[in-house]
């Protein structure tokens, strides 16, 4: 009698992936899809991995990374449809560019340190961008490969990276804020002589940029710590909305000056704990 043989994780998930692809019984949702339709859902699904992980709940992580996972299965089973790739050539090619950039693990190259790595990572991804470019005939930048699709903080910290790579960049922290100062009255000069919409817009997005790159030299990730300001901002605001219907009110029914006394009590008691 021949032993039923249970396909390993990875194997069932693909299996599901084509069924759910299947034109015969199939998902008409999932038929329907392509790349352009499902990139959205990825990116949400890596914002949800991101704030199961700021929770610290490993339970909705592990569910997060199964979406997310999804979404690579997802895109891997449509390019096999259409003759491009399938899912073990993106395993494949990952693993080739994992040996390929730690040849200090997989090589006999000598990497003491993390910022040591971080140096050779970005060398090699460099030496890859010239080797893209040439193949395109296109002339190389100091910017190529970063994602124009990236949220736009985030995009911010890399193009302030890669310009810095090439000795674009302050060499210190003050005079970013000279930078900010100078931006900020620029901002206010456009508002007090009623500028128009767009220029408001411009001198206030340039603001946001060297704000971005503030961050950058302070080592810290701004997409990061905005998402994290945001919950405090939404964990404080539900306080005030709970306070305040315990005392039989509600926000429409309170001055700015109640709300902002309530405000200003949350904030000092997360400042004493």
């Amino acid at each position: 009698m021949t032993k039923s043989v249970t396909p390993a994780p990875i194997e069932q998930l693909l299996d599901i992936m084509a069924q759910l692809r299947n034109p015969e019984g199939g998902c008409p949702w999932d038929l329907e899809q392509n790349f352009e339709t499902i990139a959205p859902h990825t990116i949400e699904e890596a914002y949800e991995v991101a704030e199961a992980i700021a929770k610290g709940d490993m339970a909705e992580l592990k569910d997060e990374l199964g979406d997310l996972m999804f979404q690579v299965v997802f895109y891997a089973q449509m390019a096999k449809e259409a003759g491009d790739f399938d899912f073990n050539d993106v395993i494949k090619a990952i693993s080739e560019k994992m040996i390929r950039r730690h040849p200090h693990v997989f090589g006999n190259e000598d990497i003491a340190t993390a910022e040591a790595q971080t140096t050779a990572w970005e060398e090699t991804k460099a030496r890859e961008r010239v080797l893209k470019r040439e193949a395109s005939d296109t002339p190389p930048s100091a910017l190529d490969g970063v994602a124009s699709n990236l949220p736009a903080l985030t995009r911010a910290v890399k193009l302030q990276n890669r310009a810095g790579r090439v000795g674009f960049d302050w060499p210190s922290i003050r005079p970013v804020f000279e930078k900010i100062e100078e931006e900020m009255a620029e901002l206010r000069v456009e508002i007090d002589n009623d500028g128009s919409e767009e220029r408001i817009a411009e001198e206030y997005g340039d603001l946001l940029f060297v704000m971005a790159n503030l961050g950058r030299h302070l080592k810290l990730e701004p997409e990061t710590v905005l998402r994290s300001a945001n919950r405090k901002f939404t964990r404080r605001f539900q306080t005030v909305e709970q306070r305040l219907t315990s005392k039989g009110k509600s926000l429409d029914q309170c001055s700015l000056e109640e709300m902002d006394d309530v405000w200003n009590e949350i904030r000092k008691e997360d400042k004493s704990k």
